[in-house]
């Protein structure tokens, strides 16, 4: 049967606080996500306890609403046994879906928590219809498509699956693929796919004497392409903004309301009053960004500073705590500003308390007015520091402890009780059940005659459709042949008392018994850590770019050679396959982690022609490439560091896909990755010793910026912008490397090694010399070892 699906989408809000849940359900909101305080891709937002969760689930629940809850993080491994803790709790409290990214969570959930239906985040950079019928298979209910598709490429993927299809709408975009950034982490180990972005792609970059905000996107609108989103099988409508202000969610969510509700006659004219309500939430430029098709030129544009909120000029003085600006837009006492430092340090936000105009103490000044506000950071701003306006004095403003008392308020949600009611003689006999639990009670009851009304079916009815407070709602009532007496109501009302805190009792014992016995089925499932075990004879793969140079396979000193799978080199494969006949295996072929379904059949097609030639070994970047094997016999699948393994589970989860051989994550650090390593999971598990970290992947080109000169940082950083097969590639001049630390691996347990020197070339100068030290084993002047020593936030 076709899938059934929304008559109309949802439209899915953000709520990274309670006054912005309660701004999402006022305005319109279908239903929300949040983010629980641990294993949240937004840990800088309020997020909300497990006991706010509840009350938020039986106040949207009892509205007809949703909420989904945010797991959307990479999971180090002594966390395991908190992530099924939280597990447990979500499916006891009956959420309506948990949003993942690390296949440890679909793992443990998918074995152990049933009741939790499974979102894929767009963490997990879902791009084609091969990854979304994967996800199907792997028990996912609603797939987050990465928001780098045209409408015509999701229309393309919802003709090949029934799966439950989200999008973003509106809001912060990031210049990288999600999931695939590494740019924070590399900065200081605040990693994004943890939930700490530090956000360097907001900041000013310079490239030859020119500065711009190169890596910095404007933000998503999509209010003007509803109806192409909904035709192409998008059936949930979602605003980014976890981090937001409940203004913010307020104005956008009432927006998109107003636009979803518009009928089709009256949509332009309503759309034009949306568009001035967006205005209010002081985001950046707006941009359609790729869903029109083609390469949107307004997505990025290195002049637009990238910080929020409405540019209201630029600080002329600072004098007596007042800063002095010409405001290029109205000003209101109660409204919050943030001055931005000319650096890419943070900025500094305050509330308009005391504003002047022509040395005039005003309550608003109109646009082109010099205005003087009093600061309560003295000595922070500097002429030339930029002022932005964040928030309005109309905000949504709702007090903690007003949403709590509100969440206090809310009824208690309510299941559906059958009921059978036989008198026995002088007994009552109740018969009930709600779910799995059923529950039989005899009363003794006092009968009298009944000269009339008897007790019958309506009146019994009447009685036990009054649940008293327990949560239940009588759905159905069945009784056998009544004869003519009377019960007294007070007897009635004990029995219907005393029978339902019974019910709820059994209820509530049942299920905390299953509740404990999935949480301990998981917990035992966790793998302890093994006893140190000395590592086999290293393993040594050589990534190069080029088939040019496979006769590097004949150093004594390599193993394995990892190959990329291009049209140039499948160009090439003939006069390779001559000099590599025999050692086939010995060749990995590295598939492109991005392949849209317009290329999708034509790899499908190269990978069968290289399994025909005999090659064997294939490695894997996206949850899509699975899909390519379907059907093939004596290949060995083996996963990149960007299918994330940062966790016993999830090594485990990829050897049940089909993977023989994993990648560690390239971002871990020691600490975890020893306890990562002395888990016996029976996969082989290899460490990348040496690479260019691509810092940043992304579908959106770097106008003007060429590889051959770096872009510097105000720090003097510097980082090159490559150009690939249609991405832009932002790497750091210092390439990452653990040389020097291979017997540490090697106590570890690790005995595989992958050493990328593909931007090198191995027998360029640099490509000798780096092979030689890591031979060696030598520390490599000018590198750097990522998060290894400094630590994973």
């Amino acid at each position: 049967m076709p899938p059934k699906y929304p008559a109309a989408p949802e439209l899915l809000a953000p709520a990274g606080s309670l006054e912005a849940f309660f701004a999402a359900m006022e305005n319109g909101a279908d239903a929300v996500y949040v983010g629980l305080r641990d294993f949240s891709a937004r840990a800088k937002a309020k997020n909300v306890s497990l006991g706010d969760l509840e009350g938020m689930l039986r106040y949207a629940h009892g509205l007809g609403r949703k909420i989904y809850v945010t797991l959307n993080t990479l999971i180090k491994e002594n966390e395991l046994p908190q992530l099924v803790e939280a597990l447990s709790t979500l499916e006891a409290l009956a959420v309506d879906g948990i949003i993942l990214q690390d296949l440890a969570v679909w793992r443990l959930a998918h074995r152990h928590f049933p009741g939790l239906p499974l979102h894929a985040s767009t963490q997990m950079t879902v791009h084609n219809a091969a990854g979304v019928q994967m996800l199907e298979r792997m028990g996912f209910t609603r797939a987050v498509l990465a928001r780098e598709l045209s409408l015509a490429e999701i229309a393309a993927i919802r003709r090949q699956t029934t799966m439950e299809l989200e999008h973003f709408i509106h809001g912060a975009l990031c210049f990288c693929f999600s999931g695939q950034c590494y740019f924070s982490s590399w900065l200081g180990g605040k990693s994004g796919n943890r939930g700490r972005c530090a956000q360097p792609c907001r900041r000013r970059y310079g490239y030859r004497g020119q500065e711009g905000y190169y890596f910095s996107t404007n933000d998503l609108s999509a209010i003007d392409l509803l109806p192409e989103l909904a035709a192409a099988g998008v059936v949930s409508f979602k605003i980014e903004g976890r981090m937001k202000s409940a203004e913010y969610v307020a104005n956008v969510v009432g927006a998109y309301r107003l636009a979803l509700d518009a009928p089709a006659g009256d949509r332009q004219p309503v759309i034009k009053v949306a568009k001035e309500r967006l205005k209010a939430s002081f985001g950046r430029l707006p941009t359609k960004g790729f869903l029109p098709g083609g390469v949107p030129t307004d997505i990025a544009i290195p002049s637009v500073k990238g910080a929020t909120g409405r540019f209201l000029g630029e600080v002329e003085s600072v004098r007596n705590g007042e800063v002095v600006f010409r405001c290029r837009d109205r000003l209101h006492v109660g409204d919050r500003l943030r001055i931005q430092p000319k650096s890419d340090q943070a900025g500094t936000a305050f509330t308009v308390k005391e504003l002047q105009v022509g040395k005039r103490p005003a309550k608003v000044a109109t646009a082109g007015a010099l205005v003087a506000v009093q600061s309560p950071f003295p000595k922070a701003f500097r002429p030339g520091d930029a002022v932005f306006k964040v928030s309005s004095e109309q905000a949504f403003t709702m007090s903690e402890a007003a949403c709590r008392r509100r969440l206090e308020q809310a009824a208690t949600a309510t299941e559906p009780l059958a009921l059978r009611i036989d008198l026995d003689g002088d007994n009552l006999v109740l018969q009930a059940q709600v779910g799995d639990t059923s529950l039989t009670r005899r009363y003794a009851v006092p009968l009298h005659p009944a000269s009339d009304s008897p007790l019958s079916a309506e009146t019994l009815r009447a009685v036990f459709a009054r649940t008293a407070g327990e949560p239940f709602a009588l759905a159905a009532l069945a009784t056998g042949d009544l004869p003519p007496v009377v019960i007294p109501p007070s007897r009635l009302k004990e029995v219907r008392r005393d029978f339902l805190r019974a019910l709820r009792e059994a209820r509530e014992k049942e299920r905390k018994s299953l509740r404990d016995d999935r949480r301990r089925q998981a917990l035992a499932e966790l793998l302890p850590a093994a006893a140190g075990r000395p590592a086999a004879a290293a393993q040594i793969t050589v990534a190069i770019a080029s088939v040019r140079d496979v006769h590097l396979i004949n150093d004594p000193g390599v193993d394995r050679l990892l190959l990329p799978l291009t049209p140039a080199n499948l160009a090439q494969i003939g006069g390779a396959a001559r000099r590599l006949r025999g050692r086939e295996a010995q060749v990995i072929w590295d598939i492109p982690f991005f392949l849209l379904d317009k290329d999708w059949h034509g790899y499908r097609n190269a990978i069968r022609e290289l399994t025909e030639r005999r090659f064997t070994h294939f490695r894997l970047g996206n949850l899509g490439h699975f899909a390519f094997f379907a059907g093939l016999t004596g290949v060995t699948l083996l996963t990149s560091y960007r299918l994330f393994a940062l966790n016993s589970q999830a090594i485990l989860a990829w050897r049940e896909l089909g993977a023989a051989e994993v990648t560690l994550y390239l971002e871990d650090d020691r600490a975890n990755m020893h306890q990562v390593l002395s888990r016996q999971t029976g996969v082989p598990a290899a460490v990348t010793l040496y690479a260019a970290v691509p810092l940043i992947t992304s579908r959106i080109p770097v106008r003007g910026v060429r590889a051959d000169t770096p872009v510097l940082s105000d720090r003097g950083e510097a980082y090159r912008v490559d150009s690939r097969s249609g991405l832009s590639v932002l790497t750091a001049e210092a390439d990452f490397s653990l040389s020097g630390r291979q017997e540490e691996l090697r106590a570890m347990g690790c005995d595989r090694f992958i050493i990328d020197i593909a931007h090198l070339g191995p027998f360029s100068p640099r490509g000798k010399r780096v092979l030689e030290s890591l031979h060696r084993n030598e520390p490599i002047a000018g590198t750097f070892p990522f998060n290894y020593e400094l630590g994973l936030e």
